[in-house]
């Protein structure tokens, strides 16, 4: 296909398949962030029935993360060779019944085992959502669908996590995970209607020694090698976070109730606040200046979790919760300008990295958790952000002029 009959037949804004595009998506992110998360507040009650330790109880949600983690890498080789609505729509039906198959499983590995399937399954998705929206709008159209899909990617890990820690309360865990899997799979229905057929997708196998030659050209690169870096790191204490806040919350010297701890979770509204902010932010001022600033206030914000008093907590999760979102968005976006070439690939690996953290670190600062306690616990996120800091004091001695955008 012709480049100019490529770009007449992308949706302008306003135009219904430009509409049924930008909400098909977003309401993608809903479900699919929704279901990859919202276990996180019914890790207490899954250690408790199964009778594990908070790190073991935390693999319900970082074997999710680790799926997603194995599933981008599958797909930086093989998406651009499918159909893109075909992968999909796909993604969001296994997605869901990956989710209500959970709800009866009998041991806690199968639970593990779906839940890491399911991270694969949501990959398919993030993997080529943002191309889509490149290939099938006009480029005037594509900022404020790109920001809503992202935007409900962050509202549906909120509201899967509100809802279930409500939910969970009263009716348990397994009727709490019965009712997400049917709304995703209502949703999956209803997205597999309205989203579009790709009419500028063009089938282009990627060859994959010239794939892995590039991957490793970024991973020599000392600027990019040091985002990633970051990435797994700040990821990694984000989500270390949320997955041992409730346990913490619902013990001395706080032991708030379920409905109030599920609220919580709200703080992921000064999340999307710190990426739009940041992302205005970075076209007046240096980079890296931005993600110290970020870096320290989100060092900041663990630090207010040592604690006891709850006014303290709060705040300090909104100062982290913030300065997570916007640094992680500064990292990528520095990724992806310093990526002269192989931006896909640059990015692949960004989010690779990302989700290794996640699952990695997720995991094992719940050991600390269970043998040291809280307040060792928090000083372990904070060794951890520290060095993450130190990487970007070296980088900018060796890379400086890679941080003036």
């Amino acid at each position: 296909m012709a480049d100019l009959d490529t770009t007449e037949s992308r949706a302008k804004k306003g135009t219904t398949r430009y509409k049924r595009i930008r909400t098909a998506l977003m309401l993608s992110g809903l479900s699919l962030f929704a279901q990859l998360y919202f276990f996180q507040p019914l890790l207490p009650d899954l250690g408790r029935i199964f009778s594990l330790t908070p790190a073991v109880s935390s693999l319900a949600v970082t074997m999710g993360t680790a799926g997603m983690a194995v599933g981008l890498f599958i797909f930086a080789f093989k998406a651009d060779s499918l159909p893109r609505k075909t992968l999909m729509v796909t993604g969001m039906l296994s997605t869901s019944v990956l989710t209500l198959v959970s709800a009866v499983v009998p041991a806690f590995w199968l639970l593990v085992l779906l839940n890491f399937a399911k991270g694969i399954a949501i990959s398919s998705i993030s993997a080529v959502a943002l191309a889509y929206i490149a290939e099938e709008l006009k480029p005037a159209a594509v900022s404020i669908a790109i920001s809503l899909y992202m935007s409900g990617n962050i509202a549906g890990g909120m509201a899967g996590r509100v809802f279930a820690g409500l939910a969970n309360g009263w009716l348990g865990w397994r009727w709490t995970t019965v009712i997400v899997g049917i709304v995703g799979l209502l949703l999956a229905l209803l997205f597999s209607q309205m989203l579009p057929e790709g009419q500028t997708f063009e089938s282009n196998p990627v060859q994959v020694s010239f794939k892995l030659k590039q991957m490793a050209s970024f991973l020599r690169d000392p600027l990019l090698l040091s985002m990633y870096g970051i990435a797994a790191i700040i990821m990694g204490v984000f989500v270390s976070v949320y997955n041992y806040v409730s346990f913490r919350l619902a013990g001395p010297p706080f032991s708030l109730p379920h409905y109030i701890i599920a609220f919580v979770f709200v703080m992921y509204i000064t999340g999307i606040a710190g990426s739009l902010l940041t992302g205005r932010w970075a076209d007046k001022a240096n980079s890296s200046v931005i993600l110290r600033l970020l870096l320290n206030a989100f060092i900041i914000g663990v630090l207010a979790l040592l604690w006891g008093k709850l006014w303290l907590f709060v705040v300090g999760l909104g100062v982290l919760t913030f300065s997570f979102f916007g640094a992680h968005t500064t990292a990528s976006r520095i990724v992806s300008q310093h990526a002269a070439s192989g931006k896909s690939t640059a990015t692949s690996l960004y989010w690779l990295f990302y989700y290794v953290g996640s699952s990695v670190i997720g995991t094992l600062t719940g050991t600390a958790l269970s043998e040291l306690g809280w307040s060792y616990f928090i000083i372990v996120l904070l060794g951890l952000l520290i060095f993450a800091y130190g990487l970007i004091r070296l980088t900018i001695r060796r890379n400086f002029a890679a941080f003036s955008g």
